[in-house]
């Protein structure tokens, strides 16, 4: 069973493993790059996971962590939230980790009371934009590119209006 939960700063080896893990397997997704953040100390990462208005999400099954969604204020305020960062390791995806990674994203939010959830995804990441459509994000028609030196690769904005809290 896949469970989803929220990572503390005692939690930061695992988040580094992750999210090492993710741009080296798949760095035209990241808006970082692995020699940006492979040499970071310990603090660097305790200090990602600790902030206070960010929620860094890691999935879980049977001892192997699987992925994680990171949901933070947007780039340019307001009362948007985004999610950054998500990303399953190969052989957690096809399996639901990604679907729960984006309720628990979803269900972060809505506790925050952010009233939209937005993202950016590659045009050429067919998979993760099925995921998202899934979850019920559609495009803004907003478009932008990677930071240099991956300019060449366009990125979509997805919007989803989330619920009020109860």
């Amino acid at each position: 069973m896949i469970e989803v939960v929220r990572l503390g700063p005692d939690d930061w080896a695992r988040y580094r493993t992750l999210r090492l893990a993710a741009l080296a397997s798949d760095p035209d997704a990241f808006g970082s790059q692995l020699h940006e953040e492979a040499d970071q100390p310990e603090a660097f990462w305790r200090q990602r996971v600790a902030h206070r208005a960010v929620d860094t999400l890691l999935a879980h099954e049977a001892g192997d962590d699987l992925g994680l969604v990171v949901v933070a204020p947007a780039w340019d305020g307001g009362d948007d939230g985004a999610i950054y960062s998500l990303w399953v390791k190969p052989e957690g995806r096809g399996r639901g980790v990604g679907d729960a990674l984006m309720a628990a994203a979803e269900a972060a939010a809505v506790r925050r009371g952010l009233v939209t959830l937005r993202l950016e995804v590659g045009s050429h990441n067919h998979a993760a934009q099925r995921l998202y459509e899934r979850a019920g994000y559609r495009p803004t028609g907003r478009t932008s590119t990677m930071p240099p030196p991956r300019e060449h690769i366009e990125e979509l904005e997805l919007a989803l209006s989330l619920p009020r809290a109860p």
